[in-house]
């Protein structure tokens, strides 16, 4: 009884700790044979409920570890969980304070730098 009740409590400890966990981002360069350099960046993503939004300017995010703060990229696509393009004009009702919401981004120094922006469907 002892070694099932262990069992169930490190399996809840071992999913808490995997949902709480982001992806990681991973960057790799490889040397072709002709000398060339050639660098792959992996994006991570993020989860949470957006606690601060001002469109190009503000992106906070309160994830289970607290709040995080993104910055924009060059380009960030707006898109729904299964791949939906979310026109400017919807950007208003789709994304506002309080909607759960997730992001793609990888990592510029310090900075996470969003790439993308995923909401429910």
């Amino acid at each position: 009884m002892k070694i099932k009740l262990y069992s169930i409590a490190l399996a809840i400890i071992a999913s808490s700790a995997t949902m709480a966990q982001d992806s990681t981002t991973t960057k790799t360069t490889m040397v072709n044979p002709n000398g060339s350099t050639q660098t792959k960046i992996e994006t991570t993503t993020g989860s949470g409920t957006l606690t601060e939004y001002v469109p190009g300017t503000t992106f906070i995010m309160k994830e289970t570890s607290g709040p995080v703060t993104y910055v924009y990229g060059k380009t960030v696509a707006y898109v729904t969980k299964s791949g939906k393009v979310i026109t400017e004009n919807d950007l208003k009702t789709r994304i506002r304070v309080g909607f759960p919401v997730s992001v793609q981004y990888v990592l510029d120094g310090s900075n996470r730098v969003i790439s993308s922006v995923v909401v429910d469907d």
